[in-house]
């Protein structure tokens, strides 16, 4: 049994066959449509509220019948099925069929109708219900009644099309149908797959409510919005989200229609629709957080993404994988936010199965001029594996090297480093750049050592050897030169 059969069954709500002027066959989803109830063909004439669209000689309801029918209602009203059911049986074993009119067999047959529903024998209650229709000259209104309640039957039992039809019969005999009629047609169609025609039911339904001041049912946009969304009808799709929202705001409307404005290219009303969802409380889940931070850092704000992330990994919201620490690491980096971007990292890192992420760790300490860290961590990535680009990384890896002054460790990365292609000129650079900042070192050590020398010989203080000054000149020059060229970012 599917949903819509399970609504069906908890809408028709069959009450006790009256007769009379008491209300016969009249289910509460009939209610809902506005239908007038069933009474008996006396009382319907003294009232004459309703137009017809013929008349009908109904035959008299007479008093012995009417007490029998009075008294097999009474014990199905008490839930005694077995004595109403007795009751009906002797009316019709009495004298036979024949000794009953059209119009008191009409009865009989919609209280035993009554009675086989209550006992969830839906088959056998269809079957009285049209035995009720086919008795000649009973009142249109109890005809009306009744073969909407067919329909009903049918649906319930998911007899699809066959409720088509019987609604169908019922809508051209009826000459005011309400909004919930449609509805129901609607939902009879969607469940043979005519989305045509099941939408084309459905915008009656809320037009004509929406026409009358009222606001229409959320099921019914639902309806609507499901038919656009197949139809590929992306703009009528965020059209119905757009009226949920303004009548039933919920967090799924909220995150669907973010997708959807997402489909129509729409970023800004994507991340606004998301942001309104996440500010009053709504995104719990962790897709729905994480794609809230993405979304903020398509939009260029990724401190806004970190905080996103931080806090549903401090609540435990979102799962404390390493790409979701890695996700929050690369946000506060782009925050230029380092000292919080360094232990989300450092979590990341620890969890991933690679060296991708000590790699990264690496550059970030780098840029925190943590050089030893630095150092620690790009070695522990190399030597893991699955660095992405282990080039890059042993550049910055001598750069930490040259920094701490371990110039030998640090050509030696370097020498690594210009191994591939695509890092070999900056690899050759930053040696290049090395060597004159050794050989400027190295001058200005002469020149100390000069300085001094001429000093214990006694010069004068202050008149360098003429040697040691060219060295220094000559050692300077080369160094700015270096350090004038182009430099790579081995980071980027």
């Amino acid at each position: 049994m599917n949903l819509l059969t399970a609504i069906f069954r908890s809408q028709l709500v069959m009450p006790v066959a009256a007769v009379f002027a008491l209300q016969v066959s009249v289910t509460q989803l009939q209610s809902d449509l506005g239908l007038s109830p069933l009474s008996s063909a006396r009382a319907q004439d003294e009232q004459g509220k309703k137009p017809q669209r013929e008349t009908r000689r109904t035959p008299a309801l007479r008093n012995k019948v009417y007490e029998k029918l009075s008294e097999a209602q009474a014990a199905a009203e008490a839930k005694d099925l077995n004595s109403a059911q007795r009751i009906l049986d002797e009316m019709i074993a009495a004298g036979g069929k024949k000794s009953l009119n059209s119009y008191e067999l009409a009865n009989v047959y919609n209280l035993y109708a009554f009675i086989n529903y209550s006992r969830e024998d839906y088959g056998a209650a269809l079957k009285s219900y049209q035995n009720v229709v086919s008795q000649p000259d009973i009142p249109l209104a109890m005809e009306i009644n009744t073969r909407f309640t067919i329909a009903q039957l049918y649906f319930v039992q998911e007899q699809w099309q066959k409720g088509i039809e019987a609604l169908l019969v019922w809508f051209n005999m009826t000459e005011t149908p309400n909004a919930n009629a449609y509805i129901l047609l609607a939902q009879g169609y969607y469940q043979v797959k005519d989305y045509d025609k099941a939408l084309l039911n459905v915008k009656k339904a809320i037009a004509m409510h929406e026409e009358a001041g009222k606001i229409p049912k959320e099921q019914w946009y639902n309806l609507a919005r499901f038919l656009y969304f197949e139809k590929n009808d992306t703009r009528n799709t965020v059209a119905t989200l757009e009226a949920l929202l303004t009548h039933y705001p919920k967090k799924e409307y909220w995150v669907q229609i973010s997708h959807m404005y997402g489909e129509q290219k729409n970023e800004s009303d994507q991340l606004a629709a998301m942001d309104t969802a996440y500010v009053q409380n709504m995104l719990d889940k962790e897709s729905e957080q994480v794609t809230m931070a993405y979304l903020y850092l398509n939009a260029d704000v990724p401190y806004s993404a970190a905080k996103v992330l931080d806090k549903g990994l401090g609540n435990e919201s979102i799962e404390g994988t390493s790409k979701n620490w890695e996700l929050t690491g690369n946000a506060w980096r782009q925050s230029q936010e380092l000292r919080k971007s360094i232990p989300a990292m450092e979590k990341a890192a620890a969890k991933s199965g690679t060296g991708e992420l000590y790699a990264r760790l690496g550059a970030i300490y780098m840029d925190n001029d943590d050089y030893n860290k630095a150092i620690t961590a790009i070695n522990r990535g190399l030597s893991r594996g699955g660095v992405k680009r282990p080039d890059t990384s042993r550049l910055v890896l001598g750069m930490a090297y040259f920094e701490t002054k371990q110039y030998d460790k640090a050509r030696e990365a370097f020498e690594a480093a210009g191994k591939d292609e695509r890092s070999e000129a900056y690899a050759a650079q930053w040696i290049k750049y090395m060597e004159s900042e050794l050989a400027r070192q190295q001058a200005l050590l002469d020149e100390d050592a000069a300085l001094d020398a001429a000093i214990n010989a006694g010069a004068e203080p202050g008149q360098p050897d003429e040697d040691a000054a060219a060295a220094e000149e000559g050692a300077q020059q080369e160094a700015a030169e270096a350090a004038a060229a182009d430099q790579p970012n081995p980071q980027g």
